[in-house]
């Protein structure tokens, strides 16, 4: 039997799926659903979303439908998934990373609504965001309800930070001219995607009560669950979204650790001559620690690496857009024939689809300071900040 964690508190923050299923419920009753989700998309009680909506009365899942790692997350990154029967409820689970990346009507075929639950981690970069933006235009084109049942940014609600994606580099880890770290739910962007970019969806988002956006995962009292097999704990989200561009490199980003993202390194690299140069930056709310480390998978497996750690010591001030790029320009300055764009084979995205622009990589070979282009960032940033004003329910 399952304990009501904090049940009588007022105060507690409740989830989306948590109010579908209480005040939220007409928007499903009686009503054969479909549902987007993964191991992410539970509640405060860690109960799946897709096991309730199996088990509860006046409501029917007809199908399931799953994003990069697959529906019970167990795909590596990058590889295709294949559909399934999900062996918990014994429905199909469509893949909605394989052959196709959003569903067909043959898929939404005599569903009455689709509901996506997923854990997102505020970062552009992350494919859930798009599987959810693709899923929401072909509801359009069925006139399929499409419903949204909104979760924290793990990394707070309030800062953005970075550029904004030129369409031209338009991808599946950036559809559109939004900053990397945009500072909204997952809710929220629902509502900008849908009407800044005109999916036509009939979108309802099952808010969220008693979030502060301001707050990061902590606060909220939740478990954090891995949204994907490389996201294990919130320190990893924290500096993700800078960290996230060496991915576009030939250095390790740390995948085959127990630190992927918060450490990174190469078979050419010192670390201790590293970790000082980074040091002797004094960027804002960060110290960086020579690693030395062997990744079992990805970049470099089997292989002795040297780097550096990311130590996250003031989050509030901490800048991850600029603390990834100074690192990356630091590298770049201290074995400028070592380093390279080039993605070793069994890479997954290149530079310029993290960057969105191929002026950033551009820059930073010309030697430009990072500063310098942060800066010219800035306009564009400020637009978006002022334009997601209009789509914030906290």
């Amino acid at each position: 039997m399952w304990k009501e964690k904090l049940q009588q508190s007022e105060n507690r923050l409740v989830l989306g799926n948590e109010r579908l299923l209480d005040t939220a419920f007409p928007l499903i009753a009686g009503k054969r659903l479909g549902l987007i989700t993964n191991p992410s998309g539970v509640d405060s009680c860690l109960r799946t979303t897709a096991d309730r909506l199996h088990q509860i009365q006046g409501v029917e899942l007809v199908r399931l439908f799953g994003p990069e790692h697959g529906i019970r997350g167990d795909a590596a990154d990058g590889v295709p998934v294949d559909a399934v029967r999900d062996r918990q409820t014994g429905v199909l689970a469509h893949s909605l990373y394989g052959g196709q990346r959003q569903p067909d009507a043959a898929m939404l075929q005599n569903l009455d609504a689709l509901i996506f639950d997923i854990q997102d981690v505020g970062v552009r970069f992350y494919t859930y965001l798009y599987t959810m933006s693709l899923s929401m235009a072909a509801c359009a084109r069925c006139d399929l309800p499409f419903i949204v049942l909104d979760r924290p940014n793990p990394i707070g609600g309030s800062a953005v930070e970075g550029n904004v994606l030129d369409p031209a580099f338009a991808s599946f880890v950036g559809l559109y001219p939004i900053p990397i770290r945009y500072g909204m739910s997952v809710g929220e962007l629902a509502r900008l995607f849908n009407e800044e970019f005109s999916l036509g969806a009939e979108l309802h988002v099952v808010p969220m009560q008693s979030w502060s956006r301001s707050s990061y995962w902590e606060k909220t009292g939740l478990s954090w669950l891995p949204p994907s097999p490389n996201m294990p704990t919130v320190d990893t989200a924290v500096v993700y979204p800078g960290m996230c561009y060496f991915e576009g490199t030939n250095i390790s980003e740390g995948r085959g650790t127990t630190k992927p993202f918060e450490q990174v390194g190469a078979p050419f690299i010192e670390a201790a001559r590293l970790a000082d140069q980074l040091n002797t930056l004094e960027l804002p709310g960060v110290l960086f620690r020579p690693v030395y480390f062997q990744p079992s998978a990805g970049k470099y497996a089997g292989a002795a690496c040297q780097g550096f750690q990311v130590h996250v010591i003031d989050r509030q001030v901490f800048q991850p857009v600029r603390t990834g790029l100074e690192a990356l320009a630091a590298i770049k300055r201290l074995w400028p024939q070592e380093f390279s764009w080039h993605i070793p084979p069994g890479g997954i995205h290149n530079f310029d689809r993290l960057a969105g622009t191929d002026q950033m990589r551009l820059a930073l070979d010309a030697g430009t300071p990072v500063g310098e282009l942060m800066a010219s960032w800035e306009p564009e940033l400020q637009k978006f900040a002022n334009l997601r004003k209009n789509y914030l329910l906290y």
